[in-house]
């Protein structure tokens, strides 16, 4: 089913055979750990299916039943033919999970080889780089930024915008380290002045570097400083608000001054050119080459518009090839997110085919339960709106389903339960229960202690509960 492109009727197909299976069984996927014993999960599963299953051993559990690739199918009883078409039918609708292209491990594999010296410190990513990053991120950063690059070298386009950018990691490595000119805007003012703060500490480093001339292929090749954006992206305003709210000079959404610091660019400003394009001339005309600078909306996979959109789009943006800008005065960029949370992903897909500025996307996204939906539009732990957020979206306009036709399949919801177990790696699971750790024991714990929670103070189910470090090592009492 899965191949390197599927065509528009065989997504849909998809789409039809995943909704159908989903809501079959939404009971077992609108479920928490937590509520195994407070909701009688076990009685929940077809009568069937209990004997056979109450025998298995973990090290079974994770071999018969969860990993797919495992070909030693001697099953210890009788299975029923629904539990084995369950089992066979979520593996064949699964999305794959293994790279490709030859990026990084195997999923649920070993550290990649960038770590088999230093467990902590990725080989290929420069030390500067490494600063206040943990190695999942570090390797992050690396694999995502090089895809950027090549993406931008693509696109003729040297410009990115990095949404939701957090403390800058991925920012610094984009524009220190690659030379690009990187635009970063999040919500959170704190991390935006820490950003600020960690660059110029990079910089401070650059400078012993070159005081030493103890330059290395992973030192960084460019100091073009990024420029930090205090704002709340809303989800749904328009693709016009968006670089409007981009292009604020030096000031935050909100009129709070951006945190001082080495990034003090603006957007739409002809510094935005690249190390390779041509230098200005002093009237900066645009005069653009139709083969490789000129947009073709049909290379797009853009929504079907209606008359009156369509007379609103603005024409396909000319680009001057000297100072990088467009006659609209914006210049074309590439966006990117690592870990954009919840609607974000989705905002940016939708800014990616409506925004004549924007040349690719990259997005590795996250918090699936975050995404908004008709039946719960704000699930817990979205950011709330600003008070001055933009203009109101129609009411039809949530995160997910992002697809009119998957709108209109019956069983497409999906509920905050069954989004929030999309976020497990299968892989974890089957590597603790395969090797029966100690850590499962944290499950039990927790399902247990939500039944005492429930009796005494009904008002706080499914309560945040802080984690304690090596948990499963304790009594239950303690």
């Amino acid at each position: 089913m899965f191949t390197s492109r599927l065509s528009t009727d065989q997504q849909r197909e998809l789409a039809k055979r995943l909704t159908t299976f989903l809501s079959q069984y939404s009971h077992v996927s609108d479920s928490f750990i937590i509520e195994f014993f407070t909701e009688d999960l076990w009685h929940t599963l077809p009568a069937s299916w209990q004997p056979v299953l109450q025998d298995l051993s973990y090290p079974q559990i994770a071999d018969l039943l969860l990993d797919a690739a495992h070909r030693d199918n001697r099953f210890p009883s009788v299975w029923p033919l629904s539990l084995l078409a369950f089992r066979a039918t979520a593996h064949a609708l699964a999305f794959p999970r293994a790279p490709r292209g030859g990026r990084g491990g195997a999923a649920g594999s070993e550290k990649p080889e960038e770590f088999l010296h230093n467990q902590s410190q990725s080989a290929l990513l420069g030390h500067v780089f490494r600063k206040h990053v943990k190695p999942k991120k570090q390797h992050e950063i690396r694999e995502l930024g090089s895809l950027v690059k090549e993406l931008c070298d693509q696109t003729d386009c040297s410009s990115v915008v990095d949404v939701g950018s957090g403390q800058g990691h991925l920012t610094r490595f984009l524009s220190f380290g690659l030379g690009l000119s990187v635009t970063a805007i999040e919500a959170d003012h704190t991390l935006v002045a820490m950003a600020s703060k960690f660059d110029g500490q990079l910089l401070l480093a650059l400078e012993k570097e070159r005081q030493k001339k103890n330059f290395s292929p992973l030192v960084p090749v460019s100091q073009s400083s990024p420029r930090h954006v205090a704002g709340w992206v809303n989800p749904k305003a328009s693709w016009e608000a968006f670089i409007k709210q981009l292009s604020v000079p030096d000031c935050t959404d909100d009129g709070v001054p951006t945190p001082s610091g080495p990034s003090r660019k603006r957007l739409r400003s002809c510094d935005l050119r690249g190390p390779s394009d041509v230098v200005p001339t002093s009237s900066c005309r645009v005069c653009i080459d139709p083969e490789s600078r000129s947009r073709d909306p049909e290379s797009l996979p853009r929504r079907q518009l209606s008359p009156s959109e369509s007379e609103e789009e603005p024409p396909p943006a000319e680009k001057c090839c000297s100072c990088g800008e467009n006659s609209q005065g914006h210049a074309d960029f590439v966006l990117t997110g690592l870990h954009a949370c919840g609607d974000l992903s989705a905002t940016l897909l939708r800014h990616f085919v409506s925004c004549p500025y924007v040349r690719g996307i990259t997005s590795v996204a996250c918090c699936y339960m975050k995404i908004t939906t008709e039946e719960n539009p704000a699930p817990p732990g979205v950011v709330p709106a600003p008070l001055t957020s933009g203009r109101e979206a129609p009411p039809s306009e949530f995160g997910y389903p992002m697809s009119s036709f998957v709108g209109g399949l019956p069983g497409h919801r999906l509920s905050y339960k069954a989004r929030e177990g999309a976020c497990h790696a299968a892989e974890d699971y089957i590597r603790r229960l395969r090797e029966e750790s100690e850590l499962l024991r944290t499950h039990c714990y927790r399902a247990t202690l939500e039944t005492f929670i429930r009796e005494t103070r009904p008002d706080l189910r499914r309560a945040g509960i802080q984690t304690i470090k090596k948990a499963h090592l304790l009594p239950f009492t303690e």
